[in-house]
């Protein structure tokens, strides 16, 4: 366990959601949480995919392990195939290749909900992020937990950040990286909740059926962060991951 373990939260977030996990990790693990361009103190990156990957890239440690949720899933999977030499193993929490249905792919929201997403978003950020983050906590047996946790780590939006995590929203729309996955050539662990209603569970098992070389660990009670609702299930499973 001796390269870093690089952490890419989800949109809106900071790296801060993360210390639920972190502090049940083994001690030995360098830990890296980053924030996400446009969030916490990181710079903005634009409205384009590839831009945000360069910013994270020019992040990164020469070699290390890669864990992402959601939108930091999707990042996370984008770097691995962008840098394989940097990227050792990846893990990767709530995630799916592609955000939005389409003719080809079920497993996602419609995008007229992501399109209502970001019009609330542009009407009213702040009430649009408290409904998101209970859109990520439905499902989950420990819902009135975590939701405190995800409400106390968001980004807070103003003036500056308002475009840059508009921008984040833009990203989920467009992203589809489902043909990168026959490129990853890192052990893969995914980690689900089986009622999760951003990701669906669904996208999960696809993914772990279409790497080349990936297990998946589906928690039946719960939603969107079974890192936060699971911390001490997810720090196991991360753990003998990056054991082996």
């Amino acid at each position: 366990m001796s390269r870093p373990l690089v952490l890419l939260h989800g949109w809106g977030f900071t790296s801060r959601v993360w210390e639920p996990l972190t502090t049940r990790l083994d001690s030995t693990i360098d830990v890296l949480p980053l924030d996400l361009p446009g969030h916490g103190s990181a710079p903005p990156a634009g409205d384009d995919p590839e831009r945000w990957i360069d910013a994270l890239l020019g992040r990164l440690p020469t070699c290390c392990d890669l864990l992402g949720w959601s939108l930091g899933a999707q990042l996370a999977l984008a770097l691995a195939v962008r840098a394989p030499e940097r990227v050792a193993r990846l893990i990767l929490l709530g995630a799916s290749p592609r955000f939005v249905c389409g003719e080809d792919w079920e497993a996602g929201l419609a995008p007229s909900i992501l399109e209502e997403f970001q019009r609330g978003f542009a009407a009213d950020p702040g009430t649009f992020q408290r409904r998101f983050v209970a859109l990520q906590s439905l499902g989950d047996r420990r819902r009135k937990d975590i939701t405190p946790l995800l409400n106390a780590t968001l980004t807070p939006v103003d003036t500056v950040r308002h475009g840059p995590l508009s921008d984040g929203l833009g990203l989920l729309a467009q992203m589809d990286l489902r043909p990168l996955l026959p490129s990853v050539t890192q052990p893969v662990r995914l980690i689900q909740g089986r009622h999760d209603k951003l990701m669906p569970a669904a996208a999960a098992e696809w993914m772990a059926a279409h790497l080349p070389d990936a297990r998946l660990s589906l928690f039946e009670d719960s939603g969107h962060a079974p890192f936060l609702s699971r911390p001490a299930d997810c720090a196991t499973l991360i753990e003998s991951f990056l054991g082996e």
